[in-house]
């Protein structure tokens, strides 16, 4: 009888371990509960490239006096724009450039070259070459007395090269025949 006693024990002692380990396996795993909804993101702010928010950027341009572009140009600047050479100005390669003086704000120039377009203003030079910019675009158009030239800055090319106006091109002329003066006194 101690024997049956002690297999009956161990028979239920093994079924109640079998038990506990499948109630132990059944915590371990996770249990399927209900995900909370998504929160919705806040609407983001539309934001300037300084970081200010946009609603707050038209706040102050609303009540700051803006000066118009031209008025921001120094009296000698406004002297460079008086000699641009503007119009359809043939370059090499068969290809042109297109200049022409913004009416609204004297001093300032729509160039093209194909599918290129820029918004140009003058810059003073220390060799006395006519230069105009667009800093946003990182375009220069450089006028010489013979011809004139569009780069790209940002790219480190020339866009057109070789643009003679016809003031430029007569000028072209007199270089050839009229002799150059040499630097030491004498003539070429």
């Amino acid at each position: 009888m101690k024997i049956l006693t002690i297999a009956v024990a161990a028979a239920l002692g093994l079924s109640l371990g079998a038990a506990q380990a499948q109630t132990a396996s059944a915590a371990k795993k996770p249990v399927a509960t209900k995900k909370a909804p998504a929160k919705k993101a806040a609407p983001k702010k539309a934001v300037t490239k300084k970081g200010v928010p946009a609603k707050t950027a038209k706040a102050v341009e609303a009540h700051t006096p803006v000066a118009s572009p031209s008025q921001r140009l120094s009296d000698t600047e406004l002297q460079i724009a008086r000699n641009i050479h503007t119009g359809r100005i043939q370059c090499e390669l068969g290809a042109d450039v297109t200049v022409t003086a913004d009416e609204k704000n004297p001093g300032f120039f729509h160039i093209s070259a194909g599918k290129q377009h820029y918004y140009m203003h003058p810059v003073e030079s220390r060799t006395g070459a006519i230069r105009l910019e667009d800093n946003r675009a990182g375009a220069m158009w450089l006028q010489l007395g013979n011809k004139s030239m569009l780069m790209n800055q940002k790219l480190g090319q020339r866009v057109a090269d070789e643009c003679a106006a016809p003031q430029q091109r007569d000028f072209a002329a007199r270089m050839k025949e009229q002799p150059q003066v040499d630097l030491l006194g004498g003539n070429k």
